[in-house]
């Protein structure tokens, strides 16, 4: 267990007591929020495990339109789920690791360069993000009994955004894998990641969000690193998001039929974000494929690193380094994974999970 997780929890284990009375869990009213993922939904984990090497995140000018402080978020402001809490009536979900965190709402494990395998070293991987998660559930069902903690756990809300670093790893390992191969690896991560989900769901959890993988290929950074494509998007990347966001479609389909009382939403990152890159004017954007902070072709390079470019108004910007959506863009996915209609977000929205028992 983190030196820190008993402190964490204090915050947790109180209200848990007070569920048969008037508290902040009245009539089990509020539920939790668990994010769990990669650089997307890391608010700051990432800086807390290496002291000596701080993540980019941390540097200026991260966090500029939060008073230019940078928190460790991969955003100018704030990340989906930031936006996801507030949306729910909870205070923003801190790092789990963060020193004295208030965990009264939830907990994010979420860990920049974190993939569903152990793809990247010095970060938290699914399985280590998992075995956080578990240290807050054990303890809970410590100190306000097993049936009661699974009662806290059944009505949270666990929301997900794994898979890029996966594939972004796999591509630089084996840029010349046959289709068979990459089929195969796919599998493995999709596997994986739906093993994971059982995992939680094993230990009470019935309320899983997803944020599906997102256009891979079209991300400034992977076409500054592939030039030769000459600013078109980058076929291999895009293949793999789309296998994987296929198979899991399948996967979480096939769980929801066999799993007694497992409910999910699916929200289309892929589509979503592939239209505001090719129709930046219609969501309020001038620029859907350069990046607000960077270096190199489409600024897609090293955003507060050397001789970076810093653009005047990210909010004009979908990205604002060449891996990462900009705060106003934030705000519009975690609207459509909040409230989006099936197509977009389904068969719930997060809306809808926050409203389950």
């Amino acid at each position: 267990m983190a030196r820190t997780s008993i402190n964490l929890l204090c915050a947790i284990i109180l209200c848990a007591i007070a569920l048969s009375s008037v508290g902040c869990y009245a009539a089990q009213s509020k539920k939790l929020l668990f994010v769990f993922g990669d650089s997307l939904f890391d608010p700051g984990n990432n800086q807390y495990l290496n002291s000596s090497a701080k993540p980019a995140s941390t540097w200026y000018p991260y966090g500029i339109d939060m008073n230019n402080k940078s928190t460790g978020r991969f955003s100018d402001g704030l990340i989906v789920p930031d936006y996801i809490a507030q949306f729910a009536n909870l205070s923003v979900v801190p790092p789990y690791l963060q020193p004295g965190a208030d965990l009264t709402n939830g907990a994010n494990f979420a860990s920049a360069a974190g993939g569903v395998l152990d793809v990247n070293n010095g970060v938290l991987n699914l399985k280590q993000q998992l075995a956080y998660f578990k240290n807050v559930a054990n303890l809970m069902s410590q100190k306000v009994g097993a049936k009661e903690a699974t009662k806290i756990l059944s009505s949270s809300v666990y929301l997900f955004s794994f898979g890029g670093n996966d594939y972004f790893r796999y591509e630089s390992s084996y840029p010349n894998a046959t289709q068979s191969q990459r089929v195969a690896y796919m599998r493995m991560v999709v596997a994986n990641l739906t093993n994971g989900l059982k995992e939680i769901y094993n230990m009470g959890g019935r309320k899983f969000a997803i944020q599906n993988v997102g256009p891979l290929g079209c991300l400034p950074v992977i076409k500054a690193v592939h030039p030769s494509t000459n600013g078109s998007c980058v076929t291999n990347f895009l293949k793999d998001a789309s296998l994987h966001n296929k198979a899991l479609s399948n996967q979480l389909s096939k769980m929801a039929k066999e799993l007694s009382g497992f409910k999910y939403s699916n929200m289309d990152y892929f589509y979503n974000l592939l239209y505001r890159i090719n129709n930046p004017t219609k969501y309020g954007f001038t620029e859907g494929k350069n990046a607000c902070c960077g270096s190199g072709l489409y600024n897609g390079l090293n955003c507060g690193v050397g001789s970076y470019k810093l653009c005047s108004n990210p909010s004009d910007y979908l990205f604002f380094d060449g891996g990462h959506t900009s705060q106003k863009a934030n705000r519009q996915i975690a609207e459509l994974i909040w409230s989006g209609v099936p197509n977009v977000t389904g068969p719930y929205n997060v809306k809808q999970l926050f409203g389950l028992p």
